[in-house]
This record gives C-alpha cells, sequence and structure tokens, in this order.
C-alpha cells in the first residue's frame, strides 16, 4: 500500500510524493484522509528551518497532525469500524522517511487507540479538534466570572476565547492586526496599548512571541499566573524583579492530551463549542506548495485546509 503525501525534503522545499506505507498489523487501522491542515506554529518552524531541537527532528519529512478521513481498513484488535470518520492526530508509517507529524497524507496507517471518532456532519471543521484540546488545556481551572486575558486571535487564541465563554468567564483577547480584531465575536479584541487593566488573574499566551513576557508580567495582579500556550522558537526570558514583586507563576501548556480530547469533543456535541468561521482557505492537496506559502505569509488566513479526496 502507497499513498501521496506532503514531503518537506528542506526547509521551503516542499514536494508531494507516492511513499510506501508501514504495512498495517492487529492494532493498527487504515484511513483514507479527506482533509488535514497546516499549523501556522509548528508547521511554520518547521517549513522554515527554525524548528528548535526536537524528537525525531530532521528532514525529509512528512508534516502535519490536523487530519480528518475514513477508516477503511481496522485490524483484529482495535475497536474502530469500517465507514467511520475519525481524527488522526499524525502518524509514523513512512518508513525512512520521518513522520513529524506525519499527517499531510492520501492514506495513514495508524494505532487504532490513537484514532478519535467525529461527527461525519463536522467535515473538514473536524481539523481543528487538535487546536481545541489544546485550548482546552491551556485553559486549565478556569472559574465562572473570571475576567482573564488572551493574547492572540489566531484560530487558537479565538478557540480559547470560546471555551473561556462556554466556562461562564468574560475573556479580553489582544490582538496588533487590525484585521483580526474585527467582528462581533462575543468579547472584546483590542489592541495591547488600548487596553489600561494591570490586575489580570490570568494571561494566556497564544502569540509565540518570546519577547513579550516582560509586558505581560506587567499586566499581572499579585500572585497572577501565565500560561505559555503558544510554540517558542527562541529563549524566553524576563526581568526577575517585577515578577518577584508580583509572586508571578508562569506555567507551560503542554501538548494536548487524550481526555483534552475527549473533553471538547463532547462540548462539540452537545453545542457549548462552535468550531465555525475559522477554516478561511482551502486548496487540493496537489497544490500543497502554494497553500504552505499562503498559510505562513497572508495574514488573512486563519487556517488552510488541504483536500485529499481527489488525490490519486
Amino acid at each position: 500500500m502507497d499513498a501521496l503525501a506532503v514531503i518537506l525534503e528542506n526547509p521551503e522545499h516542499l514536494s508531494v510524493q507516492r511513499l510506501a506505507l508501514t504495512p498495517p498489523g492487529d492494532a493498527d487501522a487504515v484511513v483514507a484522509i479527506s482533509w488535514s491542515g497546516i499549523s501556522t506554529g509548528t508547521e511554520r518552524l518547521l517549513w522554515s528551518g527554525r524548528m528548535p531541537p526536537f524528537p525525531g527532528m530532521g528532514y525529509p519529512l512528512v508534516p502535519g497532525y490536523e487530519s480528518v478521513g475514513t477508516v477503511i481498513e481496522a485490524g483484529a484488535d482495535t475497536s474502530v469500524r469500517v465507514g467511520q470518520t475519525v481524527y488522526v492526530p499524525g502518524a509514523r508509517c513512512f518508513g525512512s522517511i520521518r513522520g513529524l507529524f506525519g499527517g499531510a497524507a492520501s492514506h495513514l496507517v495508524a494505532p487504532a487507540a490513537r484514532l478519535v471518532p467525529v461527527d461525519a456532519s463536522l467535515g473538514d471543521r473536524a481539523c481543528l479538534l487538535a487546536l481545541a484540546a489544546t485550548a482546552y488545556r491551556a485553559l486549565g481551572g478556569i472559574r465562572p466570572g473570571a475576567t482573564p486575558l488572551i493574547v492572540g486571535h489566531g484560530v487558537l487564541g479565538r478557540l480559547l476565547a470560546r471555551l473561556t465563554l462556554a466556562a461562564g468567564a468574560e475573556p479580553t483577547v489582544w490582538e496588533t492586526d487590525p484585521a483580526r480584531a474585527t467582528g462581533d465575536h462575543g468579547y472584546a479584541v483590542v489592541a495591547p496599548d488600548a487596553d489600561p487593566r494591570r490586575d489580570y488573574a490570568t494571561i494566556t499566551d497564544v502569540s509565540g512571541n518570546a519577547a513579550g513576557l516582560d509586558d505581560l508580567i506587567a499586566r499581572l495582579a499579585p500572585g497572577g499566573e501565565i500560561v505559555l500556550a503558544g510554540f517558542y522558537e527562541a529563549p524566553l526570558s524576563f526581568a526577575f524583579p517585577p515578577a518577584f514583586m508580583r509572586e508571578a507563576l508562569i506555567r507551560i501548556s503542554a501538548e494536548f492530551r487524550p481526555e483534552d480530547t475527549a473533553a471538547v469533543t463532547t462540548l462539540i456535541e452537545r453545542g457549548r463549542l462552535s468550531l465555525d468561521g475559522l477554516i478561511t482557505h482551502r486548496l487540493p492537496a496537489g497544490r500543497a506548495q502554494d497553500a504552505y506559502r499562503t498559510a505562513f505569509a497572508d495574514p488573512a488566513c486563519l487556517k488552510m485546509i488541504l483536500d485529499w479526496r481527489d488525490a490519486a
């Protein structure tokens, strides 16, 4: 069995090639991918060659961890069924070609235990499940009535704000791009210099800006917490005295876990979390080169989806 896959051969050198797939075992499933998303965080760093040292890092590689498709083969020791729509958080099924994270392909072989059944009616919006789970993990134990700050109004920031509202809290979001601040979102989106507050109990940064930590500490209430939920290519540092004066807490939100995925899936099913309006661009998988450049260079692109359904 083989598949068409996006291959980053070197930074900014991408192709779509046919690769042999690792034969599936009894605990594996074969999934025909319909759509995969392009991450403007980790995949941008892979594309540009600026990814910090990371387990499994190296070129050539197959990127992507936001894939949705249909099970076409299920091993004897699996609980998934043929015909089921599933979310696939990447795969390592390309032999000597690294899967980092291995989801951008027409077909994938993956352990069935890692697959997440999703409602087929979500269509390509189901590709947003990883970002929703990431946002949920960053949210932590927020309480109703809280008024936290979120830094960044891309897809992750918007999902975090929607989850904050669903938890009964009222977020403020910082965004420096006027185009991303417009619209009625159900919460305030403002430029940092237009926000006078300096008493936030929680500030969650999803911008990936490693240079902004001092500015965030200056906006904390005593004993406040900064949650780092972006992916940072540069070392993080901060001036100690202001953080010391506030007894600031700094938490790094790790990669989402199965329980986070289960929680957001339930919220979506119950209508408490919407994935609408977050996918702005779609291109056929054969135009992957154009898709990646648009995803990383066009500020109007919140989320780019590759469509694999007609991939030969």
